[in-house]
């Protein structure tokens, strides 16, 4: 069966959305840090910790996961912070 929707990995970054970790203080340097991007296709990237493993046996009812999908975490304000660059739907 196809998707209705598949990320496509030609899409480039565009711009971040919000602030960067190390304006929230959530980065000493520049090797870990989450992160939220637009992309060129209007899709959106975000970089964080994996914890698919941690959260797949307690997802709540309506939730799954594929196998080639990552449940990832992010801090709240970072979302917060990008709440400006996210147009209304």
């Amino acid at each position: 069966m196809a998707r209705t929707w598949e990320a496509d990995p030609s899409a480039t970054f565009v711009r971040r959305l919000g602030k960067s970790a190390a304006e929230l203080g959530h980065s000493k340097d520049e090797e870990e840090c989450p992160d939220i991007w637009q992309l060129s296709n209007g899709d959106i990237a975000v970089v964080g910790r994996d914890l698919t493993s941690h959260y797949r046996q307690r997802l709540p009812g309506g939730v799954n996961l594929g196998p080639d999908e990552r449940l990832v975490v992010i801090p709240g304000d970072m979302l917060s912070a990008a709440k400006a660059d996210i147009p209304d739907a």
